[in-house]
């Protein structure tokens, strides 16, 4: 179920950063409860579930951003139906999608800022050649960073890992004369902090609903 005040908690966000409702925990109509509070852009994590979630809310208007990482192997089940990436992780997954995609795709680069093992995301230390790597890619349409954080301590140990982010998708936007309009960090525990670092997306998942 959602939580009691829903409305009242989605204006606490500012009106310049976009809600991605994490929805690897609740069903399709749970799904549809949140769309009738404006929440249209909802992220998920599995490709099974997405394909499920996808065929039965076909007649809603939604924006299916794909949260989690994506493998190769089912990228062309996917790639057609979703508007956004919001994992690409490797030049592999470019190749896969430039060959199966219809159209360019909105992609947001997964950046590992913290190099945690075993972790999803490019490197940051890698993400120049990253970012020349995808220049053969036509339908790869890099419109943002996006970043998970790792545990903290304390509320500047959080800040400092967003800032990190903020601060090397402005290198990067100087160096190869780019525009990369987003920054997707921040989930339930931590979109306080991410916000306030300039994230321009959240990704939530329970504390929009009674988990």
């Amino acid at each position: 179920m959602l939580r009691n005040d829903i409305d009242a908690f989605i204006k606490t966000i500012p009106n310049d950063v976009t809600i991605v409702a994490a929805t690897k925990y609740v069903g399709s109509e749970e799904m549809r409860e949140l769309l009738k509070h404006g929440i249209n852009n909802f992220g998920e994590n599995r490709v099974d579930s997405f394909l499920q979630k996808y065929d039965e809310l076909k007649d809603c208007n939604i924006n299916w951003h794909f949260i989690g990482h994506l493998q190769r192997n089912k990228c062309k089940d996917i790639i057609n139906k979703i508007d956004c990436l919001e994992s690409l992780d490797s030049l592999e997954l470019a190749k896969m999608i430039e060959k199966y995609r219809t159209e360019p795709l909105d992609c947001y680069i997964e950046v590992s800022i913290n190099l945690e093992e075993n972790k999803n995301g490019v490197d940051f230390h890698n993400i120049d050649s990253f970012i020349e790597g995808l220049k053969e890619y036509k339908k790869i349409n890099v419109k943002g960073f996006m970043m998970m954080a790792i545990k903290a301590d304390t509320h500047e140990d959080l800040l400092q890992q967003f800032n990190s982010l903020k601060e090397l998708k402005d290198k990067v936007e100087n160096k190869f004369n780019m525009n990369i309009p987003y920054l997707s960090m921040g989930m339930s525990n931590d979109y306080k902090e991410a916000i306030q670092s300039g994230a321009t997306h959240i990704r939530l998942g329970r504390i929009l609903w009674n988990l």
